[in-house]
């Protein structure tokens, strides 16, 4: 049994047990892996009550810490999540594999022919909070892609993300992988943390998951190179030539359905031409839905509103709460998003070709949209399976991390005798 009281001594020996599996599951058979996830989303289905009794002590934990409801909903799991989850592992399972991948090929005067082919980055540390739904995307996204994962998941779902590791290492044994290829963090202990930050011998980079404290936390201590993702403050800017009832049914999509996840819209700009039409209407109908709207004093005219203050633009709420602000055209609104925004996901609500054009050009945000819930930026929908996370930063990975992004790559050269002058 591990000694969860010696914390340094207990993280070095799950870097090395990852290391060692990162050296097979870079070899696997394509199958093998497949193998894996498909016997894992059955035991996650077949061990759903189970499942459902760990979420149940995790729910329990944060009534008592005192998660606000968007927090709570994260943490919140039922036969549909978790059917959701099952239908996440088939998916990446039935991906093509990545690894081998020939990504470009060419021929050289000097007789060399060169492959770039994808090669796994090796061992990833996951650190993230509240959603248990991680464990399953992340375990599942790091095995189809060839490396070793290490899961540190927040103290608020300690069992349920146990849960549905169990699920995950019975999956590999089924189909003859080392179950050290996914390993969950057995502590709550936030010293752990901190040795994943420095484990460069045996971790290759860090994934954070989670709110501002988590990332920039990471980000600050960090030695272990990391793909950051950031909160989402997201905007939805609707443009005068903006259509009635695509504007209305994306912003009350994009707020309302679901509050606590990163994709949620944050903040809605609305073009001054239209602010007494579309805006108005769309403003009311937030206020109905029970959205708390903080509006500037151009938009404090419509019933139900209440005054902005200057720390609500650039918040993320992940709430019932929306931030609303009158801009003079799509220069204003891009300007302002350049300010306030943290480049993960921003919405432009138009009918004109050319100021969307504008709108996808002049912004550097991760995910741009264009009369399109924001709720979409998921890398589930965007047809990966699952995600690992939104990765705001602009190296190796951006927007979205799946399989894919989880390589790098390497040349293989073929010769035939081939000497250099």
């Amino acid at each position: 049994m591990k000694d969860l009281e010696n914390i340094p001594a207990l993280m070095a020996e799950i870097g090395q047990r990852a290391k060692s599996a990162a050296t097979v599951l870079a070899t696997a058979a394509p199958e093998a892996k497949t193998r894996a996830l498909t016997a894992a989303a059955d035991a996650v289905w077949e061990r759903r009550a189970e499942i459902l009794d760990a979420n149940a002590k995790d729910l329990e934990f944060g009534r008592e810490k005192g998660l606000s409801d968007a927090m709570m909903d994260r943490l919140m799991l039922d036969e549909d999540r978790i059917r959701g989850m099952c239908d996440g592992l088939r998916a990446i399972a039935a991906q093509d594999d990545p690894v081998g991948e020939v990504i470009d090929e060419w021929d050289r005067p000097n007789g060399l022919h060169i492959r770039r082919v994808r090669t796994p980055l090796g061992v990833i540390g996951v650190i993230y909070e509240s959603r248990p739904n991680v464990t399953a995307d992340a375990g599942a996204l790091c095995l189809k892609s060839g490396n070793a994962v290490i899961l540190r998941g927040g103290s608020e779902s300690f069992h349920s993300s146990g849960a549905i590791h169990r699920c995950l290492a019975a999956g590999l044994a089924e189909a003859g992988l080392p179950e050290d290829a996914i390993q969950l963090v057995p502590t709550r202990d936030r010293a752990a943390v901190q040795e994943m930050l420095t484990m460069t011998a045996t971790i290759d980079v860090i994934v954070p998951r989670g709110g501002k404290g988590l990332v920039g936390l990471v980000q600050r201590e960090a030695r272990v190179p990391v793909f950051a993702h950031l909160e989402g403050i997201v905007h939805i800017y609707i443009d005068k030539h903006a259509d009635p009832e695509k504007a209305l049914r994306v912003v009350m999509n994009a707020k309302t359905r679901r509050t606590g996840i990163c994709g949620a819209a944050e903040c809605l700009l609305i073009h001054k031409d239209a602010t007494d039409t579309i805006g108005q209407g769309v403003i009311r109908a937030l206020v109905e839905k029970g959205v708390e709207v903080r509006a500037d004093t151009a938009l404090q005219a419509v019933p139900g509103t209440v005054p902005a203050a200057e720390g609500d633009w650039g918040f993320e709420f992940l709430a019932m709460v929306m931030a609303a602000k009158q801009v003079n055209d799509v220069s204003d609104a891009i300007e302002h998003i350049r300010q306030h925004g943290s480049q993960h996901t921003d919405c432009i609500i138009t009918e004109d070709d050319a100021t969307a054009e504008r709108f996808f050009a002049e912004l550097d945000s991760a995910i741009l949209m264009r009369n399109a819930s924001t709720q979409f930026a998921d890398g589930g929908e965007f047809g990966m399976g699952a995600e690992i996370g939104i990765a705001t930063g602009k190296m190796h990975a951006r927007g979205p991390v799946g399989a894919r992004q989880l390589t790098s790559f390497k040349y293989l050269v073929d010769g035939d005798g081939a000497i250099r002058a």
